[in-house]
């Protein structure tokens, strides 16, 4: 009972956590946005039963999704995903490593205005970088692909499916975090800071709130949100990341990015909605037809893409990622 207890304890705390999607917080202005998302478009049934659809709640792929969140949350409290969250031992190390390379003792740059103004745009570009490049790699990389297969192969979207995450999947996206954002960070500490101050840490993640509390939830969800295509060249829509998740073979592979579209714009993987498309999600073979559901329960979820993956690695199967198309 105490290893239930901490187990649930550790998955409401998402309900509270600022840094969570699930935060009530967020979820309460998801549901302000949806009623008016609802009411713009003619009320078109009960707004309990348009938010709340039971043929998405209660579908199979809900529950399993469910399961995910639960599993992961057991994996938090034994502190697997906090051992690769290394980003300050990097920052720690290549600041020594920079004072080694002058004789001179090193002086924190005086803070002014502009150079954290600068810093904090640093930060949420670096991070969002981040998180482009690690999904990136998930989709075009054969033997990661199995581990965010999990991921896409909901078949239908509700908040906690941006939860719907393999433990390996999280694992690496984290060690990809630590390093990258490590390193920036050090850089601009040495460069520009000398120390991260309270205005540039509370400016960071004041952008991330707003960003969590204008529709985040909606990305994971049945509600079509557009920015319509001039803003959805700069930031990612709800609707975009639908496209994500759509197992139309014209989406393969389109729309990485979490905050800003600038990452696909500049690397060709942007989509750009024009009107409302009807989408079936869920992951399909390379001409884009629905594959048998790969992860019906929790066990297939967690042990089956480590088979894939190691058959990818040997070279055993030849298309072991559906959604990847051979660049």
């Amino acid at each position: 009972m105490d290893i239930l207890n901490s187990i649930m304890a550790e998955a409401t705390a998402y309900f509270w956590d600022m840094n969570s999607r699930l935060a009530l917080f967020y979820l309460a202005f998801t549901v302000i946005l949806a009623y008016v998302i609802w009411h713009v478009r003619g009320r078109p049934e009960t707004f309990v039963t348009w938010l709340l659809p039971a043929a998405v709640y209660r579908h199979k792929s809900n529950l399993v999704d469910i399961k995910i969140f639960l599993f992961n949350s057991a994996l938090s409290i034994v502190g697997l995903f906090a051992t690769l969250a290394f980003g300050p031992i990097i920052t720690a190390s290549l600041l020594d490593f920079f004072a080694g390379l002058s004789s001179e003792p090193y002086v924190p740059h005086a803070f002014t205005w502009s150079r954290s103004a600068i810093a904090t745009v640093i930060m949420i570009l670096t991070l969002d970088f981040c998180k482009y490049w690690a999904h990136y790699i998930h989709h075009e990389a054969r033997v990661l692909w199995p581990f965010h297969a999990v991921h896409h192969s909901a078949e239908v979207l509700t908040p906690l499916t941006a939860n719907r995450n393999h433990p390996m999947f999280l694992l690496i996206r984290t060690a990809i975090y630590s390093v990258i954002v490590g390193a920036v960070q050090a850089l601009m500490l040495w460069l520009l800071l000398g120390k991260i101050d309270i205005l540039t840490i509370g400016t960071a993640n004041a952008g991330y709130v707003i960003f969590n509390a204008a529709g985040a939830n909606l990305r994971h969800s049945h509600i079509w949100l557009s920015y319509g295509p001039r803003w959805e060249h700069i930031f990612i829509s709800p609707a975009q990341h639908h496209i994500h998740h759509s197992s139309a073979k014209k989406h393969f592979n389109k729309n990485y990015g979490e905050v800003f579209a600038i990452w696909d714009w500049m690397f060709g993987t942007l989509y750009v909605t024009d009107g409302h498309e009807a989408l079936t999600f869920g992951v399909a073979d390379g001409d884009g037809n629905l594959i048998e559901q790969p992860h019906p329960t929790l066990r297939a979820a967690i042990l089956h893409p480590f088979v894939e993956s190691w058959e990818a690695f040997r070279g055993q199967k030849a298309d072991p990622a559906p959604k990847v198309e051979p660049q």
